[in-house]
């Protein structure tokens, strides 16, 4: 039988278009280790200079480090997901780990009680910048857990003024 070539893959130029906040659309796959929290604000923080979001450093930055302590510290694999979105002038932090729902009632609200505890700061920030936060089950195939923040620009951007 005559060997089969592989039809030439296409052809597909690269955007020359600079950066700007709304093409922001990063994931990462940290492993759960304490300095991944570390790596994970130095990527936010230069993608957000890249975007030009410098405007809403301080909040993004002390969210992600809370997101992904958390997930690193619940998660039952060797690495947790992070993902980083700007859609309507809102910065939309994810973080999935594989903890999944207990299911017995005691046990979840237990275990839901120390996410939350631990997430404290998150809500701090969250709060100040008129954002939104939570943790729920995550939908995607393998189970797990969803964290995320929101963080709309105009009043992330505002984050510690007097």
């Amino acid at each position: 039988m005559p060997a089969t070539r592989c039809p030439a893959a296409p052809t597909y130029p690269a955007d020359p278009t600079p950066p700007i906040p709304e093409t922001l659309a990063y994931s990462l796959t940290p492993p759960a280790a304490l300095a991944s929290a570390a790596l994970a604000r130095a990527t936010t923080r230069e993608v957000l200079r890249a975007h030009g979001l410098t405007d809403m450093l301080d909040p993004a930055l002390q969210a992600v480090g809370e997101l992904t302590a958390v997930a690193s510290q619940f998660t039952e694999s060797s690495n947790y997901y992070l993902t980083l979105r700007y859609r309507f002038s809102t910065l939309r932090l994810i973080a999935y780990d594989s903890h999944p729902r207990h299911t017995s009632p005691h046990l979840a609200t237990a275990c839901d009680t120390r996410r939350r505890a631990a997430l404290r700061v998150l809500a701090c920030v969250c709060r100040a910048c008129d954002g939104t936060w939570g943790f729920g089950e995550a939908r995607e195939p393998g189970g797990g857990t969803r964290m995320w923040a929101t963080l709309p620009r105009a009043s992330a951007a505002a984050y510690g003024a007097p």
